[in-house]
């Protein structure tokens, strides 16, 4: 890990409501203005989840923000992959700190980038929290 993660009370009482609500374990959870990121131990996504999606529904309706569900995978390309998905990536390439995302087509690049690389820098900065990493980019397609 980085650095030591602090949580504020807020936080700490959604994360306490979700193990409760859901009975699955969490490791960390990023609360954005639009979005929850919830980071879910190995082998509990499921459970998180919940039947159909039941979870991921009672979390949104209660929070009033988009929920996305991630199983911690302590390899970074596993983790990269599980935070990306569902978008497609071809190869996860890692060399000097700078983590390279190959995408197989222009839309899943899109998706991976987001308007003004938002998308991406948010998901640089899950990542992280776990991995000693510079840069994350994104390369052409193909």
């Amino acid at each position: 890990m980085t650095e030591k993660i602090v949580y504020d009370t807020g936080t700490m009482q959604v994360m306490a409501h979700f193990e409760q609500m859901t009975g699955a374990k969490l490791k960390d959870c990023i609360l954005r203005e639009q979005q929850a990121i919830f980071i879910i131990e190995p082998g509990y996504l499921g459970k998180a989840i919940g039947p159909r999606g039941a979870n991921v529904r009672r979390l949104e309706d209660a929070m009033k923000k988009k929920v996305k569900m991630v199983e911690f995978a302590p390899e970074l390309v596993s983790f990269i992959k599980n935070l990306v998905y569902p978008i497609d990536v071809r190869e996860v390439r890692e060399q000097d700190g700078v983590v390279t995302l190959v995408p197989p087509d222009l839309k899943a690049r899109g998706l991976l980038i987001g308007r003004n690389a938002q998308t991406l820098r948010a998901y640089e900065a899950v990542i992280q929290r776990f991995f000693t990493i510079k840069e994350l980019k994104v390369a052409d397609y193909g």
